[in-house]
């Protein structure tokens, strides 16, 4: 018998056209808060934001069969989504008003296979460096046990918002 998961989101475009009007701490906190809508892509795998600080943004996922692979496990497309998210926010929270930011490169070390019986897993990002055009951050995905699973490092490109 066939499985079925129905999810729902909300306009994108809401939460776009915030980005860039306060600073980029404000956005995530007005995410985290239901002040705005989350991105799709949170409601299509099921992570959420769960923290965010100056230079560190934290998501979380229970992972289902709907991430698994041909051969039972995670996907690592999940992983990554979830490792960009976590790097890139940390970088947003860090961005003043106007200025937004968009990932150069990502990469990923898959270091832990994770399955239905990881439970909760958890991606920390966090913000190594960052100049005035870019930025370098990394995360890593932990169990609820913190053993590592998997590790990322990102580059941001930081740019300029136009006015809306």
């Amino acid at each position: 018998m066939g499985r079925t998961r129905t999810y729902e989101w909300q306009d994108p475009g809401i939460t776009a056209a915030a980005v860039g009007r306060g600073s980029g701490l404000e956005l995530l906190r007005d995410i985290l808060a239901g002040e705005l809508p989350p991105p799709p892509i949170a409601a299509t795998l099921g992570f959420t934001l769960d923290e965010v600080e100056h230079g560190r943004a934290v998501f979380s996922l229970e992972p289902g069969e709907e991430h698994y692979n041909p051969i039972g496990s995670v996907h690592g497309g999940v992983y990554a989504t979830l490792l960009d998210s976590a790097a890139g926010c940390a970088v947003q929270s860090l961005l003043p008003a106007g200025m937004g930011y968009t990932s150069l490169d990502l990469s990923v070390k898959f270091l832990r296979r994770v399955t239905l019986d990881t439970g909760r897993v958890r991606a920390v990002g966090r913000v190594v460096n960052s100049t005035r055009q870019t930025a370098l951050a990394e995360a890593t995905l932990v169990d609820e046990k913190d053993r590592l699973l998997a590790h990322a490092t990102s580059s941001c490109l930081l740019f300029p918002v136009p006015a809306a």
